[in-house]
């Protein structure tokens, strides 16, 4: 009973192994499906990321989420590769009032102004760092007092085809 309330489970080397490179293989997962080649907008493969991983000699962290380690992964990456996380595409509708005043505040915080439209209300398609969201979404909220809309096109705008070899 002592050891199930107080004690560590002992954890041969060959589990805590497995258990690392599967880390180490999930974190290469989610660099690669959040990042592209910001040159060729299109995204790396898992097998690449995990090559470019062994080069800089990252080392898992078993207590940390694979997710935190990830975003560490490109951060490092970055200072020796061409790589950066993918855009989100957005689309607001701002009410006609705050619309113009609320766009001066946002623009800082977008990429790429895609489309926009200025009828009875502001409409705007844009890509942001995916890192600017919730700060947008506070923006538009607060702004117009929920009358504003926000609503993500994708999660990640990448070229699609067939370049995907090595």
């Amino acid at each position: 009973v002592k050891i199930l309330s107080k004690g560590e489970l002992q954890v041969s080397d060959k589990e805590r192994h497995t258990q690392l490179e599967q880390m180490f293989r999930d974190i290469a997962t989610i660099v690669a499906d959040k990042c592209v080649n910001p040159e060729t907008k299109r995204p790396y493969t898992v097998i690449l990321i995990e090559r470019a991983m062994k080069d800089i000699h990252y080392s898992v962290k078993p207590h940390k989420s694979t997710k935190q380690q990830a975003l560490e992964v490109i951060r490092q990456l970055k200072e020796t590769m061409q790589i950066e996380r993918a855009h989100m595409r957005l689309r607001f509708i701002l009410p006609a009032k705050e619309g113009k005043k609320l766009k001066e505040k946002l623009k800082p915080l977008i990429k790429v102004i895609e489309n926009e439209d200025f009828h009875e209300q502001l409409e705007i398609v844009c890509l942001i760092d995916p890192g600017c969201f919730r700060e947008i979404d506070e923006l538009i909220r607060s702004e117009t007092k929920g009358k504003g809309t926000l609503e993500v096109l994708s999660l990640k705008d990448v070229e699609e085809g067939d370049e995907k070899l090595e």
